[in-house]
């Protein structure tokens, strides 16, 4: 049976209580993992602090780019691997799991060329003087990482991470701790890597990232989670001022207005709503529809719902995949009682039967609700659960698009390029898509608004949250005047 140790200082340490994981398609253990504690966590991030002054890698951005790209490929010869990892541990559809792991390459590669290209600028404010605007490493970075997507969201974080010269300390979800280790022997197995650059401890409860985010030796704090725990974590890391870059919940909205393609748009929306179960921040949650099509939407919508194939990752039939565990699937069974109460049912989801009951599924579900201020409208409920809502007026769509504390993602519907881009400049997201929902690449940056989060990741501005900007200024004097006259 695979364990899944620790990582510090270039050693795998096998220290701490065992836990199980846990494969949500069937119930059944399929490996362990040691449990971390606060003073692992403190060790990783001594070393981490240590290989920060003690190396050359902040300085060295040839060999970080070197670095990223070995690691790169050895995710991508290790692909097959880790994607039916990511279908056994995580419940994604396969096509899901190997989407996922050709991003998280993708990403790694592009901060491996970003590495070797990050600019400062120079001026001269007054005669004689020259000022040197330079970007260097913010020190250590403690990352960490969901269990929705345990590679792309770790990557995305650790990419920029490693390129800007950071070293680092990653705490993994407890949920996904064997994916975790494979991806960490790809990085050990990195010949360029100095020890102690990148550590790992799994988490204990609560302990490890606490520790973490109250460490004195960390100096970033990159977290991808809830908007509950960013607070936590906002409130955590204030006595040591400690820059933090969150990534928190989202309720997307997709706004449809009476001319959008309904072919597309119902297509486009279902795979949003259902893509990794429902449990993922940008996913489709609120669909705001124009109420001269509601009825022709909603009909087209609980038939393409209805058809979805719940299913193991495993099986290339499946459509949807498992949630991440039974207590997921508890929650969501009764939110769904909730919705029935409080809306108008048109698709309820349900526990399949037969052999899936021993797992953690539950069929697709659409309501319709005209209660902006319900928690179902309100809260993300991070799975296969979507509310159905009407507007009148492009005014009133866009105050619907806005009604949530969230603002991660939205996607509008229409073929009326100036009302797609009025909209989309109106509502307060992130990322906007049109006729489309859900394109994540690494080149382009994403990030929340309101309590979606702080910082952006992915881009050129992903670096943003791992450097800093040092003024270097010197009086040089000048030369006499009219010496080439």
């Amino acid at each position: 049976m695979n364990i899944a140790k620790h990582y510090i200082n270039g050693e795998w340490v096998a220290e701490g209580p065992l836990g199980d994981s846990i494969n949500p398609a069937t119930g059944a253990v399929m490996g362990q993992y040691h449990a971390g504690s606060a003073a692992l966590a403190h060790d990783a991030a001594t070393h981490a602090r240590a290989a920060f002054f003690g190396t050359n890698w902040q300085t060295s951005p040839r060999q970080r780019a070197n670095v990223l790209f070995q690691f790169a490929d050895r995710l991508e010869a290790a692909i097959d691997d880790l994607a039916a990892l990511i279908v056994a541990e995580n419940g994604k559809l396969m096509s899901e799991a190997r989407g996922e792991m050709m991003g998280s390459i993708s990403e790694i590669r592009y901060y491996g060329g970003l590495a070797r290209a990050i600019l400062g600028r120079t001026f001269e404010a007054t005669p004689g003087s020259f000022s040197i605007m330079h970007r260097e490493a913010a020190g250590v970075a403690a990352i960490i990482v969901p269990w929705n997507a345990p590679v792309t969201l770790l990557v995305r974080s650790l990419g920029p991470a490693l390129a800007a010269g950071c070293t680092c300390v990653i705490k993994p979800a407890h949920q996904t701790p064997l994916i975790h280790q494979r991806v960490m022997e790809c990085l050990a197995d990195c010949p360029d890597l100095p020890a102690g650059v990148v550590n790992s401890v799994n988490e204990n409860g609560a302990e490890v990232g606490q520790a973490l985010v109250a460490s004195d030796a960390v100096d970033v704090i990159s977290f991808t989670g809830s908007s509950a725990t960013g607070r936590h974590i906002m409130a955590g890391a204030a006595p040591t001022l400690k820059r933090v870059g969150l990534e928190l919940g989202g309720k997307a909205p997709a706004v449809v207005f009476a001319d959008a393609d309904l072919d597309r748009s119902v297509a486009e929306l279902t795979r949003a709503a259902v893509m990794m179960a429902g449990q993922i921040c940008v996913a489709a949650t609120r669909f705001l529809v124009h109420d001269s099509i509601l009825d022709d939407f909603t009909a087209r919508a609980v038939a393409a719902f209805g058809a979805v194939k719940t299913g193991p990752g495993s099986d290339t039939a499946s459509q949807m995949g498992a949630l991440i565990d039974k207590t997921s699937e508890a929650r969501i069974l009764r939110l769904i009682e909730q919705a029935g109460d409080e809306g108008k049912m048109l698709l309820r989801g349900a526990q399949p039967g037969g052999d899936l009951a021993k797992g953690a599924f539950v069929t697709p579900t659409l309501f319709q609700i005209d209660d902006l201020q319900s928690p179902l409208v309100q809260e993300e409920l991070f799975g296969p659960i979507v509310s159905v809502e009407g507007f009148s007026t492009e005014e009133q769509a866009v105050q619907m698009a806005n009604a949530t504390v969230y603002g991660l993602a939205a996607s509008v519907h229409t073929r009326d390029l100036d009302r797609a881009m009025r909209v989309s400049r109106a509502i307060r997201a992130g990322t906007v898509w049109l006729n489309c929902h859900s394109r994540l690449f690494a080149e382009g940056e994403t990030g929340g608004y309101g309590q979606s989060g702080l910082g952006r990741l992915h881009g050129v501005e992903g670096l943003n949250d791992f450097l800093e900007t040092k003024h270097i200024y010197l009086e040089q004097g000048t030369l006499p005047q009219g010496l080439n006259t």
